[in-house]
C-alpha cells in the first residue's frame, strides 16, 4: 500500500504542470506583472529572464509609446540620457526567430524586431495597452500583463516628441522573476478559513468580524479574497436603517475605480442560506431580487429580523467594535442614506489570536 501511494504521488508530481513564472516590473510610474509564456516562445522568454536576472533592465526607460496604444522599452542605451538619438537601436539581434502570435491583445508582451530581419529580437520589448489587430501574426509574444495594466496605460501617456520618443523618463527600477503566487484562500478548508478574522477600518472606528465557514464557506472565502485584494478599500456605508442594518461594500461607493485585477474578482455568488438567525451583530451578504445576485455588498444587523432568516447568506458576526456599529447607526441621514459620508477605509485580514 505504501509503495502504491508513493508511486501515485510521484506520478502526480511528474504530470503536474510547471509553475507559471512571472516578471514583476517595477517602474517609477508603478508596478506591473507579466505572466511569462515559455511554451510559446522559449528562446525569447529565456533571454528576457536572463537579462532581468543580470539586472539588464534596471535603469532603462520606456522610450517610445503611442498614447493608449503601446509602450516600448528595454533598450540598454536608454540608461544614458546623452544617447537619446540612438534610443531604440540597442540590445537587438540576440535571439533567433520564433513563431508569431496569432493575436496581439490587450496586455500582450512581445519582442521588438528590426523590420525585415527575422532574427533581430533581443532585450527590447513592447506591451499592447489595447487590442492591436493590425499587429496580429507579426510579432513573437512571450508574456501577458496579468496585473497592473493601468500602470502600462499610465506609461503610455508619457509625453513624446514628433518622432514618438519620450521626452520624460519613466525608468525601470527592477525586474524580478518569481513563481506565480497561489491565489489566496482558494484551496483553504473550512478549518483554515475559520482561523481568519477581518477588521473593518471605518471612520467611526474599527469593527472586528469572525466568520462562519461551516455555514457559508464560499461566502467567507470570497469575502477574504475581496478584502485581501483591496476591493473594499475606500468604500462607504451607503445605507443606514436603525434597528435593522447598516450596509456597505457597494462598488459604486468606491472613492477610486477598482483596478482590472480587483474587478476580475467580482462575480455573482450562489446562495448559501443557512440556519443562522439574523440578530444584532450578524454579518450577511446583500443581494438583489435573484438569490444568486450577491457580489460585494454586505450588511451588519443592528437588531433582530426574522424576515432575513434563510433569505440572505449570514457568514459572520461582529466580535469587537459594536460601539462603532452603533455610532454608524446613529449617523444623520435622509431616509436610509447618510448625509455625511461614512468611510470604510479598508478591510484588514489577519489570523485570529
Amino acid at each position: 500500500m505504501l509503495l502504491t501511494t508513493l508511486l501515485a504521488w510521484m506520478l502526480a508530481v511528474l504530470q503536474a504542470p510547471p509553475p507559471v513564472k512571472q516578471a514583476v516590473v517595477e517602474t517609477t510610474a508603478g508596478t506591473f506583472i507579466i505572466d511569462l509564456a515559455p511554451e510559446q516562445a522559449p528562446a525569447t522568454t529565456a533571454y528576457f529572464v536572463k537579462t532581468a536576472g543580470d539586472g539588464g533592465y534596471t535603469g532603462t526607460i520606456f522610450h517610445k509609446m503611442i498614447k493608449y496604444g503601446i509602450i516600448q522599452g528595454g533598450d540598454p542605451l536608454t540608461k544614458d540620457p546623452a544617447r537619446r538619438a540612438q534610443y531604440g537601436t540597442g540590445g537587438l539581434s540576440a535571439v533567433k526567430d520564433e513563431p508569431r502570435a496569432a493575436k496581439m491583445t490587450r496586455g500582450s508582451v512581445a519582442a521588438v524586431t528590426i523590420p525585415g530581419k527575422a532574427d533581430s529580437a533581443g532585450q527590447q520589448f513592447f506591451v499592447a495597452v489595447v487590442d492591436q489587430p493590425g499587429l496580429d501574426g507579426k510579432y513573437t509574444v512571450f508574456g501577458h500583463v496579468s496585473e497592473g495594466i493601468e500602470v502600462v496605460q499610465k506609461i503610455s501617456e508619457t509625453p513624446v516628441d514628433d518622432k514618438g520618443v519620450a521626452t520624460a523618463r519613466v525608468e525601470v527600477t527592477r525586474v524580478t522573476i518569481r513563481d506565480k503566487p497561489a491565489e489566496p484562500f482558494v484551496n483553504d478548508t473550512a478549518q483554515d478559513l475559520a482561523s481568519y478574522r477581518a477588521v473593518l477600518d471605518t471612520s467611526a472606528g474599527p469593527i472586528g468580524i469572525e466568520f462562519f465557514p461551516d455555514k457559508a464557506p464560499e461566502h467567507v472565502r470570497q469575502f477574504l479574497r475581496l478584502a485581501q485584494a483591496g476591493v473594499y478599500n475606500g468604500m462607504a456605508f451607503h445605507r443606514v436603517a436603525p434597528g435593522f442594518v447598516i450596509q456597505t461594500g457597494a462598488m459604486n461607493t468606491r472613492s477610486a475605480p477598482p483596478t482590472e485585477t480587483q474587478q476580475k474578482l467580482v462575480h455573482n455568488m450562489a446562495p448559501e442560506f443557512n440556519d443562522t438567525k439574523h440578530v444584532k451583530g450578524i454579518v450577511s451578504m446583500a443581494r438583489g431580487d435573484a438569490p444568486d445576485s450577491a457580489t460585494t455588498s454586505f450588511f451588519i444587523c443592528t437588531g433582530a429580523s426574522t424576515a432575513l432568516d434563510g433569505q440572505y447568506t449570514a457568514f459572520g458576526r461582529v466580535v469587537s467594535g459594536m460601539e462603532a456599529v452603533e455610532a454608524i447607526e446613529k449617523s444623520p441621514r435622509e431616509g436610509e442614506t447618510p448625509t455625511t459620508r461614512i468611510e470604510l477605509r479598508s478591510v484588514r485580514v489577519e489570523k485570529k489570536p
